[in-house]
């Protein structure tokens, strides 16, 4: 998709209330269901996230309560993303200075 494309695409849709965009979601799905030759993929958190989204549209939740739980469920992908991005730093520091040579010791000096 080219870059103007996706930028008129975003400012219609943030004109949008939540109920309408939901609808366009659907529509989307719909056709990539119909006509994707591959679905879209998305990260593991971010498929539990729209799997729950799904199913509280499903069961017809007011958008008012689904918009402030997905706010949550956001909040809470974006402290596990700093806290995985923390851990890979703390594995690959403890990497590099297993890699680093060992400065070999000196025995001192006879008296």
């Amino acid at each position: 998709m080219n870059d103007i494309l996706r930028e008129r695409l975003l400012r219609k849709l943030e004109a949008l209330s939540e109920e309408k965009a939901y609808q366009v979601l659907d529509y989307i799905e719909f056709l990539e269901s119909k006509y994707a030759e591959r679905p879209a993929g998305a990260p593991a958190f971010q498929k539990v996230a729209e799997t729950l989204e799904d199913t509280l549209r499903a069961g017809r939740v007011p958008v008012k309560i689904i918009k402030g739980t997905m706010d949550a469920v956001g909040k809470a992908g974006k402290f596990l993303e700093g806290l995985a991005a923390a851990g890979k730093a703390a594995v690959e520091e403890a990497t590099k200075k297993k890699e680093e040579p060992k400065p070999v010791e000196e025995p001192p000096p006879p008296d």
